[in-house]
């Protein structure tokens, strides 16, 4: 049998609506942008893969319109012509030539893996050696910024058997207003309802050494990266003091990211998300490091779209140190999408799609009404 060759890369930026603005503390999203990547090959298959960001150019330094460029004009000419099967070998190419831009890079590799597992009829999960989950236990944001709102979303969620865990994004407010916030949430939805609390960077170590012990306090179950991620030992010495457990998740990005947080115990939970380790390769190295040191996982989100919460699945099955769960709900927030199936959110938990690669179909129709024009 002859190699398969990749013919054509092609990509497009989509523009899909949302349920409401979702705020961080840097910004507010008032939709969601993803580059949809598609990968040809002359045996007749193509994969897709999705590179999302959360907040624009003002969480991190690749926006949609870059990310498009740097695949146009710089990965794809990498591609043509090379073996699809040999996906190891086309990473150590583009990263060779390419560096950072490590959302690009996952949409590429997602697109590989997606075809490769339609090439060989089997899953991304089997490629990466077998899901030993198949239901993923999902949490969900409440992001109106109003304190009674939120309770009365998260008791609605509770009824109905859709979520059980809820994260809260502060940090654009004074401490002690967000604080005080999210200690009346707690305390209204009860010590069996477990709710994480995203400062996305917001304070300094100082502001934070006081502000989470009144979390703690206040029996919050999770703090997620307080501090600027370049503090690598702040994080270090608030996981020492702190019995509420403190999670890396800007912090630890790429492999030697997580390697250093490793070595200083730089969080007692980590944030892999395949946006930032630049695919599913990556971000299962990490979850192999994680591991190996007894640090608890955590699946994190760019709030992609399907595509990207697939393949975030895919890799997150394998793991078997998964015990915060995940927060795949970005298919969740928008009003439409661009596959034929929507994803199984049930019992608190989203179901891993069946099927060769990714498991899911595009729906064209939804992608030229979608697309950026």
């Amino acid at each position: 049998m002859s190699i398969p060759r990749i013919t054509k890369v092609e990509t497009t930026i989509i523009d899909l609506p949302t349920i409401r603005p979702h705020h961080l503390s840097m910004t507010v999203m008032m939709n969601q942008t993803i580059v949809l990547t598609r990968i040809y090959s002359d045996d007749g298959i193509c994969g897709f893969g999705e590179s999302t960001t959360i907040g624009g150019l003002s969480y991190g330094a690749e926006s949609p319109e870059g990310m498009k460029l740097t695949i146009d004009q710089y990965i794809a000419p990498l591609l043509i012509g090379q073996d699809a099967t040999n996906i190891h070998l086309l990473r150590k190419v583009i990263n060779k030539n390419i560096q950072h831009n490590t959302f690009a890079k996952a949409g590429i590799e997602t697109a590989l893996l997606d075809a490769q597992g339609k090439r060989l009829n089997v899953s991304v999960s089997t490629l990466l050696g077998g899901a030993v989950n198949t239901k993923l236990s999902v949490l969900w944001t409440l992001a109106s910024g109003d304190t009674q709102k939120d309770i009365e979303e998260a008791k609605q969620l509770i009824a109905e058997n859709r979520h059980n865990t809820f994260k809260l994004k502060i940090g654009r407010n004074d401490p002690k207003i967000d604080v005080a916030h999210v200690s009346a949430i707690k305390k209204a939805l009860g010590d069996d309802i477990k709710i994480t609390v995203d400062i996305n960077q917001a304070w300094d170590e100082y502001i934070a050494k006081k502000w989470v012990k009144v979390l703690q306090e206040n029996g919050i179950d999770l703090i997620e990266q307080p501090i600027v991620k370049t503090n690598f030992e702040g994080l270090a010495r608030l996981t020492q003091y702190f019995e509420v457990p403190i999670m890396a998740d800007e912090a630890c990005a790429t492999i030697s990211d997580a390697m250093k947080l490793c070595k200083i115990r730089g969080g007692s939970v980590f944030a892999v998300k395949i946006m930032k380790t630049g695919g599913l390769y990556d971000a299962y190295k990490i979850a192999g490091m994680t591991e190996a040191c007894d640090i608890a996982l955590y699946g994190g989100t760019m709030l992609e779209g399907t595509i990207g919460t697939v393949a975030s699945a895919h890799v997150f099955s394998t793991a078997t140190n998964m015990s915060w769960g995940t927060e795949l709900f970005g298919p969740l927030l928008l009003t439409d999408d661009i596959v034929k199936k929507p994803l199984t959110y049930k019992n608190c938990a989203l179901e891993l799609p069946t099927g060769a690669g990714l498991g899911i179909e595009l729906d064209d129709d939804k992608i030229e009404q979608y697309r950026r024009k």
